[in-house]
């Protein structure tokens, strides 16, 4: 489906969630896309969308689908309900972006790709933050030839993920709860465009060290890439180091962070009385909730320092330099010398997944993170449980290239 260049893309959201309000600042001043209507089950979310943009909102996923007034769905409720909310989406004829991880296992991506081009309609996963402007910076440097081919990727993330609040199924792995579902796709997903896409072969360690939190909350993982490459993965959402010290203080959404929050996650958890669970504390800090952001809390403050965002230290090592994303730009460590080749700070964070979307469904150019691509992330991410559980390497078959 093309739109016309005379008017946005009306855009319907599927879930007013978390994974909504971290986007919410892109999608309110994103001109190309208009919000004109949005699903949630909380009617606190739905009276606020009303609101901020004169919206219309439904309570079930398939009347929004079935509104003859949308171009397209942005899709961002929790993780196991993707692949029937895709479906719906293109029955409808409506292009989608779905939120990552792209489903919680490979049958379900098969369907929601088949249902996709079956519809004729697009289909882009994200965010993931290997659409971040310095890892696209770092993919065409290497691409550009200069350093040689890449032979390693270090990659690894420590976080305090584990303690912030949580529903009961996102404590559940069969659900798609823990870090290897709404983590590993971040980082798998960086790693498999700076190292060309095709993983050929994954051994991984999974850990859950908190009986509080019954699911994985800790990975290390040693891809094999198909030209000889390889990557290490390492994450920890233990809430104990935080690997933003290696950023330059800058956290994950671009921003300072203050030292004094260390440990904010568990003391907020701690001191939950009996009268309020996780989820309605979680519910309170997402849109429409009592802290949660409403449309006009979309700028950064004045003054404020933006950059891009990012997911922990990422080291490329190419024949002739290892090459450092981060969120200024992209360091370069060559034979002798090293240097920094900036970039400019975002004006609107998280462009580039619209970017990617606008002109998928516009017919401009086809999307990296397709439904092939984001299968191919899962498929890794569901091997590293795979070879925790067997202790031994899982080889892989949905791979593709990222020039494919």
């Amino acid at each position: 489906m093309k739109s016309t260049s005379d008017r946005p893309l009306r855009l319907g959201v599927a879930g007013l969630g978390r994974a909504f309000t971290i986007m919410l600042p892109t999608l309110s001043a994103d001109a190309r896309f208009a919000l004109v209507a949005a699903c949630d089950p909380r009617a606190e979310a739905r009276d606020q969308f009303a609101h901020d943009f004169a919206g219309r909102v439904y309570t079930d996923v398939a009347a929004l689908c079935a509104d003859p007034d949308l171009d397209a769905i942005y899709i961002a409720t929790p993780h196991q309900m993707h692949a029937e909310h895709v479906a719906l989406a293109a029955a409808h004829g409506r292009a989608v972006l779905v939120e990552k991880p792209m489903a919680i296992s490979l049958r379900e991506c098969s369907l929601m790709i088949e249902a996709c081009e079956r519809a004729g309609v697009a289909l882009v996963v994200g965010h993931s933050h290997s659409f971040d402007a310095p890892i696209a910076q770092a993919r065409a440097l290497i691409e550009g030839g200069l350093y040689g081919p890449v032979r390693m990727i270090t990659a690894l993330d420590f976080t305090d993920y584990m303690y912030r609040p949580r529903r009961p199924e996102e404590m559940d792995t069969a659900q798609g709860g823990g870090v290897l579902f709404s983590q590993a796709a971040h980082q798998v997903d960086i790693v498999r465009l700076l190292g060309g896409g095709q993983v050929l072969s994954v051994r991984a360690h999974c850990a859950a060290w908190d009986p509080a939190r019954p699911t994985e909350g800790a990975y290390s993982a040693l891809l094999r890439f198909a030209d000889g490459a390889f990557a290490s993965l390492t994450y920890s959402g233990y809430g104990h180091f935080d690997s933003d010290e290696f950023c330059g203080g800058i956290g994950e959404m671009g921003t300072p962070k203050d030292p004094a929050t260390y440990g904010a996650a568990r003391r907020r958890l701690t001191a939950l009385g009996a009268a309020q669970s996780e989820a309605e504390l979680k519910a309170q800090n997402n849109y429409g909730g009592l802290t949660g952001p409403g449309a006009k809390a979309t700028a950064p403050a004045p003054g404020a320092v933006r950059l891009h965002q990012h997911f922990g230290p990422v080291i490329v090592s190419c024949e002739q330099a290892d090459l450092r994303p981060l969120p200024g730009g992209v360091m370069i460590h060559a034979d002798a010398r090293q240097w920094m080749e900036a970039l400019a700070p975002p004006v609107i964070p998280r462009i580039e997944v619209m970017d990617e979307f606008h002109a998928a469904v516009t017919g401009e150019r086809a999307p990296v993170h397709d439904g092939r691509w984001a299968r191919a992330t899962l498929e890794v991410c569901l091997a590293m449980l795979q070879s925790a559980r067997e202790q031994r390497e899982i080889e892989l078959d949905y791979q593709v290239a990222i020039d494919r």
